[in-house]
């Protein structure tokens, strides 16, 4: 079973980063998100530092979206889905190693990329690390809860942007406790309080709904 799992999460981290919709893209977004926002909201410095990581929250959402119809919709298109169907391993388990693997290929660069980013906002240090391991806590969520809508579409074509209109309004939460989470990290120097540890909770939460959703999608998407 475990190398069954390998294979299916080597084979996908692959596809993903050849077919261009891996780390790169999500990253030149993120990027393109926090160049712009400065603009629109002007010089004022003290604010940018004060919604700083709330702006790097958003486009860390945003730029998880990204790619999000590729998690099943390749293997529909190609034929792989119905073998993955047909595999003895439990469609749970395949749904939540592809769902792993599409966040290691997008949503993990980008907390790698978020000090690096923050910079350019004035963030302070603490304000970064903080940021930085909400997003490692909450940008799994937002990848396994996204499994769900990409579930549901695998069959449209062009489904990306259906899919962020389905799935947005269920990662609010994961925004909002992410930045409470982050704002009582760099206020009060506490990393574990309250808002984090329902942050973890949703994480948690969608480590086990999402491909159970997902698997129960599929299933009846394709007549199983």
């Amino acid at each position: 079973m475990m190398r069954a799992v390998a294979a299916i999460l080597r084979r996908d981290l692959a596809l993903s980063f050849r077919a261009g919709g891996g780390a790169g893209i999500g990253v030149i977004f993120f990027l393109c998100v926090v160049m712009v926002v400065p603009f629109a909201i002007g010089p004022d410095q003290k604010l940018l530092t004060s919604i700083g990581p709330a702006i790097l929250w958003i486009g860390a959402l945003l730029a998880s979206l990204l790619g999000l119809d590729r998690i099943f919709g390749a293997d529909a298109e190609d034929g792989s889905l119905d073998l993955l169907l047909l595999a003895p391993l439990p469609l749970e388990v395949i749904a939540f190693t592809k769902a792993l693997a599409h966040w290691l290929a997008t949503g993990l660069p980008l907390v790698i990329a978020t000090p690096l980013l923050g910079l350019l906002l004035g963030v302070e240090f603490n304000a970064l690390c903080a940021a930085a391991l909400m997003l490692l806590v909450g940008t799994p969520a937002i990848a396994f809860l996204g499994s769900i809508g990409a579930a549901l579409t695998a069959t449209l074509p062009r489904a990306g942007l259906l899919i962020a209109v389905l799935i947005v309004p269920f990662t609010i939460p994961v925004l909002i406790f992410g930045t409470a989470a982050t704002a009582v990290a760099i206020t009060e120097a506490s990393f574990f309080g309250t808002a984090f540890k329902l942050l973890l909770a949703l994480a948690l939460f969608s480590f086990v709904i999402g491909p159970v959703a997902a698997a129960a999608a599929l299933r009846i998407g394709r007549g199983a």
